[in-house]
């Protein structure tokens, strides 16, 4: 090998050598890769709403008491039958004068929860009232009220299950009439000896032909012009929701069915039409078959 030769073999490596000795950095001028975003963390859980059931006022027998679901509620019933509610929640529970001392009220969800809430009933102290009246009212004998009779049921029954749209069941109920008290919700009635069932509303004594107005909204679902045996000439208005007034032994009506009434409106004239011993206002009050007592609702009445 010629010295020449040897000595560009020598130079190459050196400068090989010299090359691999330059920083990376004078070596590559690309930018280095952005560094990796960060995870997206999971979404956190839903929250479970939690809710609830607000009841107003005291739970005895006669008595009304109000409530209200917060939204979403699918369902409710006491003591296994349905109650309705209104679109804001809002609903109602009558308990008749023979309710048990306790009941359950059980709300369920859109999202599937329930509440339970047991509801102790107080119990209510009713008089005994014997009544100078016969027990089959206005029908002529035994026989007549039996024919009579059955048909009378029908048409209340049927007047009571109608479904009426009116929001006076939220209203403060005000008296139809106001005089003297001379028969209580609740009492149980002996007529001329006879044991009858226990009265089921209030009676105010006014001379016939005093006028009787609504003691809230509604509408009529029961005008009976022929007499009835027992209410005489009767009128029924729903306030909504299952909650019914019921106004017995009139003198006229002037209203039909299907009129809408509001608070205050002139119904017609009190009489003695029916079983009645003297001209009087019998005012009952029904929320889906439970018996209610009106002084409850509307408060202490004014002569």
């Amino acid at each position: 090998m010629s010295l020449w030769t040897h000595w560009r073999r020598g130079a190459v490596v050196a400068l090989l050598a010299t090359a691999a000795c330059v920083p990376v950095a004078e070596r590559e001028s690309r930018p280095a890769p952005p560094p990796a975003a960060p995870p997206v963390p999971a979404p956190p859980p839903p929250q479970r709403v939690r809710h609830d059931l607000v009841l107003t006022g005291a739970a005895e027998q006669g008595a009304v008491i109000t409530g209200r679901a917060s939204p979403g509620v699918r369902s409710l019933t006491l003591d296994g039958a349905p109650v309705p509610v209104a679109r804001d929640g809002a609903f109602l529970l009558g308990f008749d004068r023979d309710a048990g001392t306790e009941a359950e009220l059980v709300a369920t969800f859109t999202d599937g929860q329930r509440i339970v809430r047991p509801i102790t009933v107080a119990a209510g102290r009713w008089r005994i009232e014997h009544v100078d009246a016969p027990w089959r009212g206005g029908a002529t004998s035994d026989a007549d009220f039996a024919r009579r009779r059955p048909a009378e049921l029908a048409q209340i029954a049927a007047a009571r299950a109608k479904a009426v749209e009116s929001d006076g069941w939220r209203q403060a109920f005000r008296w139809p009439v106001t005089g003297r008290l001379s028969g209580f919700f609740g009492a149980q009635r002996i007529y001329r000896g006879k044991a009858g069932a226990y009265h089921s509303g209030t009676d105010i004594a006014v001379p016939a032909g005093t006028p009787f107005v609504a003691p809230a909204d509604g509408v009529v679902t029961l005008a009976a012009e022929t007499p009835f045996t027992l209410e005489g000439h009767l009128l029924i208005v729903d306030h909504g929701m299952g909650l019914s007034s019921a106004f017995l032994h009139c003198q006229r009506l002037d209203v039909k069915v299907g009129d809408r009434v509001v608070q205050g409106q002139r119904l017609g004239t009190v009489g003695r039409t029916g079983r009645a011993t003297g001209p009087h206002m019998h005012w009952g009050l029904t929320w889906r078959g439970k018996r209610l007592d009106p002084g409850k609702l509307a408060g202490p009445i004014g002569d």
